[in-house]
């Protein structure tokens, strides 16, 4: 085993860093679960906690009293391969893509094992937005809702609904729809929003179509699995539950795990899983979350739907439905690539001298 600092998560559904023992040298660092700091506010009727990872407020019933990055724009993050910062007993430690492909090194048995069964040395990290569920119909609901109760209408092109799903809530609450320019307003507006979209969301039952089918293949090839999303984590579990998914997910990433990026959302769920960055598959609908796979060296399979095919050929594998996959698809996305036409080749040049010509002198 290396002797080497590595990092594994011990729980299913606990928040990825927190303060570690002095000592570091165990083959395998576990990461702790992080405590909340309550704070309960004198001058209000409702308990107000919030969480010391993400600063954010919620009210007594659970449900965030101020809106999350569910209609924000997020960044891609790792452009050049930076991670986020944790911190330990000795000072602060910086996890950055290629730390982690160093670190999560697989011990001998591992490798012994992934041997007889390779599928089990990937990890698969699914987004949650219209990839595990139709988050789009969810969105578009609570604008339906708060425009009907602001009184507005929404507009019925289907360009106009596009933008308001791929758009940031202020963008387009003050230059799409135009309904209002100050920004206590549009905070008002955003904070109902959220509240309608986690009120939706306590009635969504059914996966995306296919998605169980396609989990209970890869749970029983033993391959450990990893949903991402800026939920709320109770939230997120108990939609889990409800949909029937909660065992095929060995890690969840929530806004409490205090990403900032989509990229170290996945960077995070690679180290709940104990997956090398570079092992990982990333199932996305959205070329923004196919960027920040490949900037994780992370491989991309892309679902074509909210996004036409021609806005995912970055990806390494694009399907419609989860029913075009197969076990085997894992494998190949991390074998050999074959050559494709027009790719540049290398050409041999020859460099041994030309032989020499014997002419008859005819003089």
């Amino acid at each position: 085993m290396n002797p080497s600092l590595s990092l594994r998560s011990t729980s299913s559904f606990s928040p990825p860093f927190a303060p570690a023992p002095p000592s570091l040298s165990s083959s395998r660092l576990p990461s702790h679960v992080c405590l909340s700091k309550w704070k309960r506010s004198v001058g209000r009727s409702d308990l107000v906690v919030r969480n010391a990872l993400s600063g954010r407020e919620h009210k007594a019933d659970g449900s965030p009293s101020s809106p999350n990055n569910i209609f924000s724009l997020e960044a891609i993050g790792a452009e050049y391969g930076e991670g986020f910062e944790t911190f330990r007993m000795d000072g602060p430690l910086k996890v950055d893509v290629d730390y982690l492909n160093n670190k999560l090194q697989q011990c001998f048995l591992q490798r012994i094992r992934h041997a007889m069964k390779p599928d089990e040395a990937f990890g698969l990290i699914f987004s949650w937005d219209n990839v595990v569920a139709d988050s789009h119909s969810l969105k578009m609901a609570a604008w339906r809702q708060l425009a009907s109760e602001e009184g507005k209408e929404l507009p019925n092109s289907e360009h106009m609904q596009r933008n308001m799903l791929r758009l940031s809530a202020d963008h387009v609450l003050a230059k799409v729809l135009f309904w209002s320019r100050e920004e206590t307003e549009i905070e008002r507006l955003k904070s109902r929003l959220s509240e309608l979209y986690y009120e939706n969301l306590q009635n969504l039952d059914v996966p995306v179509k296919g998605l169980k089918e396609w989990l209970d293949a890869v749970y029983t090839a033993g391959i450990p699995c990893a949903v991402v999303s800026c939920l709320d984590r109770r939230y997120m579990v108990d939609a889990l539950d409800r949909m029937g998914l909660k065992k095929y997910f060995q890690s969840i990433v929530t806004e409490e795990d205090g990403m900032e990026s989509i990229a170290h959302r996945f960077l995070s769920a690679a180290v709940k899983l104990d997956r090398k960055p570079s092992k990982c598959v990333v199932f996305e609908d959205d070329p923004r979350g196919i960027t920040a796979a490949h900037n994780c060296t992370m491989m991309a399979v892309a679902l074509i739907g909210a996004h036409p095919a021609y806005e995912l050929v970055q990806a390494d594998l694009a399907v419609a439905k989860y029913s075009e996959l197969s076990v085997i698809n894992l494998r190949r996305l991390f074998g050999p690539k074959e050559t494709k036409f027009m790719d540049l080749q290398k050409k041999i040049i020859d460099k041994s001298p030309p032989k020499r010509k014997l002419r008859v002198d005819t003089i």
